[in-house]
């Protein structure tokens, strides 16, 4: 093209030739000016204006910034010579990005070229349409591009283009793809007799499918029908054959397809199937001295292999494939090792039987110092799923001494896997102990709080272990150098059970207060007011020793810290009061035994590997737990000591110990990222402001569903029940429900039990939400809904989970109310306002209205306090498991003859004030 245009021959000439920068940088400019000038004349014909596009073009690739030329490169587009359309193609996908004004411009040009007979114009729209790929363009030009792919006149080239073109669409704006209703038509495609055609739809379907598993579920039949033609059959061109193995782009993809579902039920699929996969490991037993032939026939092995791992872990496809294996991980090529320790640790997590893989256990240790971190990495994964009680003590051992030398990027994963491994296959109170902690003082900084927090709860539920735990870090403490994580299982170990080892020599009061406290001083803030918790416990069990505590607390009360000082100041004060004082004893009382949860170690680990957008079912259990268990249940081989250690958990509101602020349970919850957009309508806000202050109601209705909701609470908890009614004569299938909380950290709503699926015709289901108040919030969480109802339906609604349901009643007495209404004071932590309000037909207050609103949000109405009996006058306070109590004073005091009500609200807190204040006077404005 360039020899026909001398002009910008002799452009790309003048600038190889530019010596310097400078000339270079002056050249162009010279003919930017020129450009513009020829531009703002006008009167171009179509091959100067491509002239021009094209020098535009080429200084744009070298890196320079280009202001002209857009609107020349849309009108290109529109022209009948290819030549000219070609660069106004090629114009567009490179100086426009996908949010360009300009791009409106070309939609009509590219929809007229997708519409037109002429292929070339076909494949320039759709490169253009995949090269961009915005979100206008995908919603204006997807159905042209479907129909062009699914079209009978279209070319097996135009059909390769389009589906790569509506898979791009798809991964960047799934939501404007209908792939559920064009989902038989496209899995069709995939018995096109071009395998090109084949390859592109499969990479289609492959995408779609994980989203839309039920829509395209047809596409298994296809997929394993054109495994059997190409693998038993070879019906395939001889171009497809890549050094004699046919089509492995293809068979790779059809295989990993069929792993997205579950087994079939058909015996004639199942005998099918089982045929292909016999025939591919049956070719690939001999290794071949062609690489790329090896290479070829690897990929399509170990998909294969997955696949039949999926089908059936008792297979005697299974057990070939664990032959095959143990040569792979012993071979020269780094990817083999690599590829056969992945796929023997996704058969070791499925398999019921893992001796064929302990045969193996010696190379898969060496392993773990491989050259490659990669394949290191895939060394662990296999020894953390082929663990069990057998091998547990051999393999955990092998991991801590490989941690002492193993890369940074694989210790915290190392900590959570030997952590996890420990507690689920521990023999023996003693050996847990030593391990554990031989771990804390070797991993050092990559010791995550779960672990800590896991091991002192496990101490505390386990009464047979406390005595020897506190001996064991009593010695690990003797260390010269001591890690901080090491140093809080130290305090709260030996601040709860240390009185048991007090009166043996080498152990005493004094012992463990000059050993504990060395170790403060090279310690953060947070671990010493842990330290400080510990001292006042000794204050109350080792009074030989109180002096020396009491003249920490002194230290501590002048210190900056804010917590450091409090705790301090406090501590000084319970430990200043006289020995038999009773309030030091119930403060200090021994830890009880933490609530029986799921571990959150394994919620921990499963957040280390993210999401790696594969979306096979067994991808998804693969490293949930060891070997394929239970997440946070013992093996039935591991003896009673599971009974204690196994099922626990640690969440911010019991399992923290002794230090400020808390960690979530990572493994339950259930919160999404994003922020659904809430559905609005009178009746909407009507039933969400009635709920507020009421247990039981309609949150939503329409002519499909119906929700439900009723409640309970109880201090900083709650317990939700949702009911969802299907209204309608067919089932709601594809059934989905999220709940989505602005702040986690104050509020905490999640499901009791994984939501059903499909609600049945005309019926109801019912799920129940747990809720805990743990700060103050004042944005009430959203539930959001997906269903299939003949089309995709969604809906997001407010849960009327809001800060006065977490109130409590307080009794006072006339005296008592108006000493603290006056103690609070006025702003900023009054909150008052004045509204009208509606008298009843008889022209008189609802006072028994504004009582229900009043008590409805968990005030207490305290009567023979106000002297107008008109007033209402409460109080309540406000229960947060990590911000503690908040004490609350109502006023309302409505006017009949003027037709107003004044509400004014004192709290120790603003912010709570200014909350109530809005959520009281809202249904009292609103249906007085």
């Amino acid at each position: 093209m360039a020899s026909n245009m001398r002009g910008l021959t002799q452009f790309i000439a003048d600038i190889r030739g530019a010596r310097v920068r400078e000339l270079e940088e002056k050249r162009i400019n010279k003919e930017m000016a020129n450009i513009r000038k020829k531009f703002k004349d006008g009167n171009l014909d179509g091959y100067q204006k491509k002239k021009y596009v094209a020098k535009i073009i080429f200084t744009y690739i070298l890196g320079y910034k280009v202001d002209v030329g857009h609107m020349e490169a849309v009108n290109l587009i529109s022209s009948s010579k290819y030549s000219e359309k070609q660069i106004g193609y090629l114009a567009v996908t490179l100086l426009m990005h996908e949010n360009s004004d300009f791009l409106r411009l070309v939609v009509n040009s590219i929809r007229k070229d997708l519409d037109g007979n002429n292929e070339v114009d076909n494949c320039l729209a759709l490169h253009a349409i995949a090269n961009v790929g915005g979100s206008e363009m995908a919603e204006a030009l997807a159905e042209d591009v479907h129909r062009l792919l699914i079209s009978p006149t279209s070319q097996s080239f135009v059909k390769k283009k389009a589906a790569l073109t509506l898979l791009r669409l798809y991964r960047k704006h799934p939501d404007v793809i209908p792939a559920a209703e064009w989902a038989l038509r496209i899995v069709s495609i995939m018995d096109d007799e071009d395998l090109g055609v084949v390859i592109c739809v499969t990479s289609l379907v492959m995408a779609l499918a994980q989203d839309h598993l039920t829509p395209f579920a047809v596409c298994y039949t296809k997929a394993v029908d054109r495994l059997h033609r190409l693998v038993i059959e070879h019906e395939y061109a001889a171009t497809y054959a890549y050094y004699k193995v046919p089509s492995p782009w293809l068979q790779v993809k059809l295989l990993r397809l069929l792993q997205y579902y579950p087994p079939s039920e058909d015996p004639n699929i199942r005998s099918v199937l089982h045929n292909v996969l016999q025939t591919i490991m049956n070719n690939s037993a001999e290794p071949s001295r062609n690489v790329q032939h090896n290479n070829a026939q690897h990929a399509v092995l170990f998909e294969a292999i997955g696949l039949a791992i999926h089908l059936d872990t008792n297979s005697p496809l299974v057990g070939t494939a664990a032959v095959l294996l143990a040569r792979f991980i012993s071979s020269k090529e780094t990817n083999v090792r690599y590829l056969g320790l992945d796929t023997m640790a996704h058969l070791a997590a499925r398999a019921d039987s893992l001796a064929p893989i302990k045969k193996q256990q010696d190379i898969i240790i060496l392993s773990l110092r491989d050259k490659d971190i990669s394949v290191r990495r895939r060394a662990l994964d296999l020894l953390y799923s082929m663990c069990d009680v057998d091998n547990s003590e051999l393999i955990v051992g092998e991991l801590l001494r490989y941690l002492k030398v193993a890369d940074y990027a694989l210790r915290e994963e190392m900590v959570l896997k030997i952590a996890v491994l420990t507690e689920k296959y521990a023999s023996s109170y003693k050996w847990y102990v030593d391990t554990i902690l031989q771990l804390i003082s070797a991993a050092g900084d990559h010791v995550g709080d779960e672990v800590w927090y896991r091991v002192v709860q496990i101490v505390t539920n386990t009464e047979d272990l406390q005595e020897y735990a506190a001996k064991v870090v009593f010695e690990h403490l003797k260390a010269p150098s001591t890690h901080e994580s090491l140093v809080k299982v130290g305090g709260y170990i030996l601040g709860e059970y240390g009185h048991l080892i007090a009166n043996e020599p080498g152990y005493s009061p004094i012992d463990q207060f000059r050993l504990l406290h060395s170790k403060s001083q090279f310690c953060v803030a947070a671990t010493r007011s842990l330290l400080l918790s510990t001292y006042i416990k000794w204050v109350n069990v080792f009074p030989e020793i109180k002096p020396q505590l009491v003249n920490i607390f002194e230290r501590y009360r002048h210190v900056l810290d804010a917590e450091l000082q409090q705790r301090a100041c406090e501590f000084y004060a319970l430990a200043s009061r006289p020995d038999e004082d009773e309030l030091l004893q119930n403060v200090c009382e021994e830890m009880p035994p933490f609530p029986p949860r799921v571990s959150a170690l394994l919620g921990r680990l499963n957040q280390k590997h993210g999401d790696t957008g594969d979306k096979r079912v067994w991808k998804k259990t693969l490293l949930a737990e060891p070997n394929g268990g239970a997440a946070g249940t013992a093996s039935s081989d591991t003896g009673d000591i599971m009974g204690s250690l196994a099922g626990l958990d640690i969440s911010a509101s019991s399992s923290q110990p002794a230090t400020n602020g808390g960690s979530s349970d990572l493994f339950s919850t259930m919160v999404e990222s994003g922020v659904p957009r809430v559905a609005v309508g009178p009746n909407i806000d009507r039933w969400f402001d009635k709920l507020t202050w009421s247990a039981e109601g309609v949150l939503y209705e329409d002519v499909q569903i119906q929700i439900g909701v009723k409640s309970r609470y109880q201090g900083h908890i709650g317990q939700l029940a949702i009911y969802l009614g299907n209204k309608v004569p067919s089932p709601l299938t594809s059934f989905t429900t999220s709940i989505h909380v602005s702040d986690p950290d104050a509020l905490s709503v999640t499901f009791a039990k994984i939501p059903p699926s499909t609600i049945a015709p005309r019926t109801q289901t019912q799920q129940l939400v747990h809720v805990e108040c743990k700060k103050f919030f004042s944005t009430p969480p959203v539930l959001s809904l997906s269903f299939l109802a003949g089309s995709h339906q969604t809906l997001a609604i407010r849960l009327p989970i809001v800060v006065t349901k977490f109130f409590e009643h307080v009794k006072l007495g006339s005296t008592d109310f108006f000493e603290r209404w006056k103690l609070i004071g006025g702003p900023p932590r009054e909150a008052q306002q004045v509204f009208p309000i509606e008298l009843t037909t008889a022209g008189q207050l609802d006072l028994t209205k504004h009582k229900q609103v009043v008590t409805g949000h968990r005030l207490n109405a305290l009567e023979e306090i106000d002297p107008n009996p008109n007033n209402i006058v409460a109080a309540g306070v406000l229960h947060m498991s990590v911000e503690g109590k908040v004490g609350c004073l109502l006023r309302l005091e409505p006017n009949r003859e003027a037709k107003l009500c004044r509400l004014t609200v004192r709290s120790t807190s603003e912010d709570v004030a200014a909350e109530v204040l809005k959520l009281v006077q809202k249904p009292l404005k609103a249906e007085s």
